[in-house]
């Protein structure tokens, strides 16, 4: 697998758009496409959706090899978490925030299998999704921080035609909560209508946010949050690119959505 530049995509499998954008910009960077599929237990809280996350291995399959994928790896669990194993990797200080703190051990679990999977693969690059903020940031200090050598690539977020950001858990929502759940990006296209147009508090901003999705009664806000891109922590002067990141129950499903707030020079 070493003939060239190797790039990886791991994934929880039932594979979208967003996911087969990623395979895309691999093979468009890279000699090998090597996509994992593998629904990891331990990110998964205890009350959360692990057992019917959904499977859809066949047709995974045949949608990575229609995109030329070279090497698909599917482990089991046993062969990801061994017996006995008692090993976990964790970026303190970040994996609290965010996703982190609204899931507890949420990323501990992420950090632990991408740590994993990055020693199999031995990848040269790692293509995630920018949908996934939070854990792109929590990526990129973990292997800066364990000098992996992989470079991370960040592709932007692919969404349907009404703006509703892709992801795999969108095959819980019902026809109405489907409707409701493009509340998260109409909150997101509300601040940055505002910033665009000169407002500049932070404050403002997130209570014009949260105004939007008090709106959608079938929409529960989890946060909305303006922070630093790369440490996540919260900003209080918009002087640089800044993440605009939401969370929210839509039903009992929960979705996340962002976007960067670049001020113009």
């Amino acid at each position: 697998m070493r003939g060239g530049r190797v790039g990886f995509v791991p994934t929880m499998g039932a594979l979208h758009e967003g996911h087969l954008s990623l395979v895309r910009a691999a093979k468009a960077q890279c000699n090998t496409v090597v996509v994992s599929l593998f629904v990891n237990p331990t990110q998964f809280g205890p009350t959360e959706d692990l057992a019917r996350y959904p499977r859809p291995f066949e047709r995974d399959r045949d949608l990575l090899e229609k995109e030329g994928v070279a090497i698909l790896f599917a482990p089991s669990v046993e062969e990801m978490y061994p017996a006995g194993e008692l090993t976990r990797v964790n970026v303190e200080g970040l994996s609290e925030k965010l996703d982190g703190r609204s899931r507890p051990g949420h990323f501990r679990g992420v950090m632990t299998i991408v740590s994993k999977l990055f020693h199999i693969i031995e990848p040269d690059v790692a293509f995630f999704g920018q949908k996934d903020a939070a854990q792109a940031a929590v990526i990129r200090r973990m292997v800066r921080d364990l000098n992996f050598p992989v470079e991370i690539v960040i592709c932007p977020i692919v969404r349907e035609p009404d703006g509703l950001a892709m992801s795999s858990r969108n095959a819980y929502l019902n026809h109405d909560e489907r409707q409701s759940a493009l509340v998260l990006h109409r909150s997101l296209m509300r601040v940055e209508d505002e910033f665009r147009a000169g407002e500049k508090s932070v404050g403002t901003l997130i209570a014009s946010a949260a105004e939007v999705i008090a709106q959608e009664p079938r929409v529960r806000l989890d946060y909305f949050e303006i922070v630093d891109p790369d440490t996540l922590d919260p900003v209080q002067q918009l002087e640089h690119p800044a993440l605009a990141a939401v969370a929210a129950y839509v039903g009992t499903t929960r979705l996340i959505d962002n976007l960067i707030l670049t001020p113009r020079k």
